[in-house]
């Protein structure tokens, strides 16, 4: 089979998997495990943030951010098609008593007047603004960049109105290769920045949360809180550290092979894909079939993609998937009619 339906399938390489086996550990919640404590140090300094916490996942690394930069009835700003809002299973209100003002982006990008428009002022009917969230890359928009520029702009916003910053940095290694922006240059506009290591950069498992010391230390006793504490951790924070040091660059390549496919597959009567929108390793298509149809009909063939709703779909491109299969399902979906 060629799994297209996330970067999240991929698998630790053999080299990834020696690094694991050979891991120097000891009990993290003590603070003792020296893997995991250089693999906080690196992101702390590839962030140029105080701190860092390796988390289990990026949906824990997101609410432990929301509940360090909020109280109970405030309200946080999200794009509306964000993972915070989409995959995260209203955990905002959950976790942190918090409402979503959720604001329609172009692309997963908010223009800064409407997140403006879009504060509360100051009146006891309503609750107070204090967090904006922001994604790069977008997930559901189709891996796109959101542009620095634009980035900048909410964060002079934002510190004009005295509110806090996050950035959903899941795919952001995605964003630094295609646009050649650095870590550090994204991550000065946010008080705040989560990423993952088990997505495009190809370990098996965590994420990472990065700000200064007090804030880390406040979301290091929430993570107990939320039962996110590990012991010898330093098994799966090698791997992290591994797809840091081994697998950047070669994202790369992932957007080469979507931007291929997207090509390809476009040139189809039954698909329609926005090819600008095509910036990372996410192809987003429309379908003049039935999505569930054509899923199944694919899945037959050999290809596993994922429905984005009645006519849209999604394929996902990472270092599990060759060159060679890229041209493989090219030619599957050249074989439906």
């Amino acid at each position: 089979m060629i799994d297209l339906r996330s970067d999240t399938v991929t698998k630790p390489s053999k080299a990834m998997r020696e690094a694991i086996a050979s891991a120097e550990v000891g009990d993290d919640v003590f603070g003792d495990d020296p893997t995991v404590n250089k693999l906080q140090q690196k992101c702390a300094e590839l962030t140029d943030k105080q701190a860092a916490l390796f988390v289990p996942s990026g949906c824990m690394a997101n609410q432990l951010a929301i509940k360090c930069h909020t109280n109970p009835s405030e309200e946080i700003i999200v794009e509306w098609d964000s993972h915070i809002i989409k995959y995260e299973n209203s955990a905002p209100a959950f976790i942190s008593g918090v409402q979503i003002m959720p604001l329609k982006g172009d692309r997963g990008v908010l223009d800064v007047n409407e997140i403006e428009n879009h504060i509360r002022p100051d009146w006891y009917h309503f609750p107070k603004t204090t967090l904006i969230c922001l994604e790069n890359t977008h997930n559901r928009a189709g891996g796109t960049i959101y542009p620095l520029d634009e980035i900048k702009k909410v964060r002079q916003l934002a510190l004009k109105r005295n509110i806090k910053t996050h950035l959903d940095g899941a795919r952001i290694f995605n964003a630094v290769v295609e646009t050649g922006v650095l870590l550090k240059e994204y991550s000065a506009q946010f008080d705040s920045v989560s990423f993952c290591f088990s997505k495009g950069l190809g370990a098996p498992v965590g994420s990472i949360l990065c700000g200064d010391r007090d804030f880390i230390e406040k979301a290091h006793r929430l993570r107990k809180v939320l039962g996110g504490g590990m012991r010898q951790a330093g098994i799966i924070a090698a791997g992290a550290l591994f797809s840091l040091e081994n697998n950047v660059a070669r994202l790369k390549d992932d957007h080469k092979k979507a931007t291929h496919f997207a090509k390809e597959i476009s040139k189809l009567n039954f698909v329609e894909v926005d090819l600008s929108s095509v910036q990372t390793n996410i192809v987003i298509f429309k379908t003049k079939f039935d999505a569930d149809k054509l899923k199944m009909n694919l899945e037959k063939k050999g290809i596993l993609v994922t429905n984005e709703g009645p006519d849209k779909m999604r394929a996902v491109f990472h270092i599990d998937v060759s060159d060679e299969q890229t041209e493989e399902a090219i030619g599957t979906f050249k074989s439906i009619n």
